[in-house]
């Protein structure tokens, strides 16, 4: 398996050649991760009942508060790292690349500490109300254990892919998911641990998938290497330096995953106010089919992003507009494609994660359909403001993600079920993300 990987040149491979070799094993990476996703909630809707559906909710914007942190100095580390090899210079490249990792393990450390001594206030915080807290509760401080090791993985992850190894991401990515599903089930049902027997899964899943993919960048990898970081004065002051350039080529990524988290929070607040706790559980389950369309606009960015940046640093404008505009086409099909799917079967898939006897499942069928127009625009948001990235257009990248996700979104969660009822709850999110995507669209034109 380590010896498998590919040859990559990011600089001369033909666009639409490159763009496949990459985006084909991290959509399998990325699918994986969904599949873990929707089998995870039906194990947990039906083995464990609504309830600790709806708890998995209070906890979720855990999970994107780590995506925010892996992506942001996931890619802002890349994007560096890249143009230093267009440019020849393959140490900065590491070190950046080093530099990314530790910070990202260090925060994930620190903030796993902090939220494991204070449960009952993160879910407080998160919309939790007194009957769902226990069970939050179990399932935020196995999350909050998983963290550093999360925020490596999901870093390193990047790192492979540079070193032109997509594949091996591919089957460690597919590993963690498979072992997270067998686990999930044993812990579930014959060992009867329920919600926190789901948490303990995912757990020790993603922790024991960072083993092989510390092997690889230690002992296997080839166009990049990890960098002993000095420790002096002017070393700290570099790597501050570096650090904070990630960060502002990554803070779109990191805004946009807290975005996500505050529209779930403020999405918790709101569906507990208009229809209870039923309401919350019929909401988790759009938010668990929601990172279909995250996913696909992850692996799009993820896979075009260092073509985008090679092309920016080797100063090639006709390599740069083709990766765009072929990244774009793709993110537009696959926000079809998942519309559709979620719209035509919203019925099935309630059931898959919601008992029909649930008060939860007549609300869940009625809400998908109008939630699925939101997948139509999601992965083209993602996707333009990750071109925004790869193209060191930090600010304009930061300021759209704010508009999409804070201004917007929750704008429309607030005042939309005040005019147009139940409906209004559904819709939020589909006219904050076909608003942003008209103005990206009309500004870029």
């Amino acid at each position: 398996m380590f010896d498998n990987r590919d040859s990559i040149d990011f600089g001369r491979e033909p666009i639409g050649k490159l763009f496949r070799r990459m985006f084909l094993p991290t959509l399998v990476s990325m699918v994986s991760m969904v599949v873990l996703n929707i089998t995870d909630g039906a194990f947990v809707g039906h083995g464990a009942g609504s309830d600790a559906l709806a708890a998995v909710n209070i906890a979720a914007p855990l999970f994107m508060i780590m995506a925010g942190i892996g992506l942001a100095f996931g890619i802002g580390s890349n994007v560096a790292a890249s143009i230093h090899q267009a440019k020849g210079n393959n140490k900065a490249a590491d070190i950046n690349l080093t530099q990314g990792i530790l910070a990202s393990t260090t925060i994930g450390l620190l903030l796993g500490i902090l939220i494991y001594t204070h449960q009952e206030e993160v879910c407080w915080l998160f919309g939790c109300s007194e009957r769902l807290l226990p069970q939050a509760c179990s399932y935020v401080k196995w999350m909050a254990v998983l963290m550093p090791f999360n925020l490596f993985g999901m870093t390193a992850m990047f790192m492979v892919r540079l070193d032109g190894s997509p594949r091996f991401a591919m089957a460690v990515n597919c590993g963690m998911a498979l072992s997270n599903i067998i686990l999930d089930y044993i812990l579930i049902y014959p060992m009867q641990m329920g919600l926190e027997g789901a948490a303990i899964a995912t757990c020790i899943s993603f922790s024991a998938g960072n083993i092989p993919v510390l092997y690889y960048l230690l002992f296997k990898s080839r166009q990049v290497h990890f960098h002993w970081i000095k420790v002096s004065r002017t070393s700290i002051r570099l790597t501050a330096r570096n650090l904070a350039y990630q960060l502002r080529i990554g803070a779109s990524a990191l805004l946009g995953e807290a975005a996500l988290a505050a529209v779930i929070i403020v999405g918790n607040y709101v569906f507990i106010h208009y229809l209870g706790e039923d309401g919350v559980a019929a909401f988790s389950v759009g938010c668990y089919c929601l990172p279909i369309a995250f996913m696909m606009g992850n692996a799009i960015v993820q896979s075009i992003q260092p073509i985008i940046s090679y092309a920016h640093g080797a100063g090639n404008t006709t390599r740069l507009q083709q990766s765009s505009r072929l990244a774009i086409r793709t993110a537009l099909l696959s926000g079809i494609a998942g519309m559709l799917l979620l719209c035509l079967f919203a019925d099935q898939i309630s059931r898959t994660f919601i008992d029909t006897e649930s008060a939860a499942y007549p609300l869940c069928c009625e809400g998908l359909p109008w939630f699925s127009i939101a997948f139509l625009f999601v992965a083209v948001n993602m996707t333009m403001i990750g071109i925004m990235q790869s193209t060191e257009k930090a600010i304009r990248a930061a300021v759209f993600t704010i508009l999409r996700g804070f201004v917007l979104s929750l704008s429309c969660f607030v005042l939309l079920p005040m005019w147009l009822g139940d409906v209004g709850l559904w819709l939020a999110l589909p006219l904050a993300e076909g608003t942003t995507a008209a103005l990206m669209s009309a500004i870029d034109n």
